[in-house]
């Protein structure tokens, strides 16, 4: 692993530096998971806490959510929403969508997801990353915002998985 920040190849340089960031943010995360088993990618610290497999599908959601709103300006269709609720909501839904299974089928769906980010990015100009939008309260935001608060939800989430991970090894 590289810990340095340099553009991307392929794409172009703000969009690479970004898809950098990203890269570096979810080895990080793969490296932190890299050796859980299905039983502690299913433990829970409390009863209003989510497990690390919800919250690992939790960030594979947010960063679906954000190709759809960044791609393709518009939010999750019925389907969608049916496949991707329980990981944005997470809670008793989500404990109860991703239990009992292995890391891969996790790092399966990261990895899909992070291969179509990446695949519409290089089809992005950098001034792609300033275009706005603007949400139905009003509030005005840029590609860029959002795909950082990707990068900023999956280091969140990582943390939390650190703090359990530190739980479960003093249990």
């Amino acid at each position: 692993m590289e810990f340095s920040i340099k553009q991307k190849k392929g794409f172009p340089e703000k969009i690479g530096e970004l898809a950098a960031m990203m890269e570096i943010t979810r080895d990080l995360t793969l490296f932190e998971v890299a050796e859980f088993t299905e039983a502690e990618l299913d433990m829970i610290d409390d009863k209003g806490s989510n497990s690390i497999g919800a919250l690992l599908m939790h960030i594979a959601a947010i960063e679906f959510v954000h190709q759809v709103i960044t791609f393709e300006n518009r939010d999750l269709n019925e389907e969608e929403q049916k496949k991707w609720g329980a990981a944005l909501e997470l809670g008793e839904r989500g404990r109860k969508a991703y239990y009992g299974q292995p890391l891969d089928y996790y790092t399966d769906i990261l990895a899909e997801v992070r291969k179509n980010t990446l695949q519409q990015m290089k089809k992005q100009q950098d001034s792609w990353l300033y275009e706005e939008g603007e949400w139905d309260n009003g509030i005005k935001h840029n590609n860029y915002y959002l795909w950082f608060h990707v990068i900023e939800d999956e280091i969140s989430h990582r943390g939390q998985i650190r703090m359990m991970r530190r739980l479960f090894d003093h249990a």
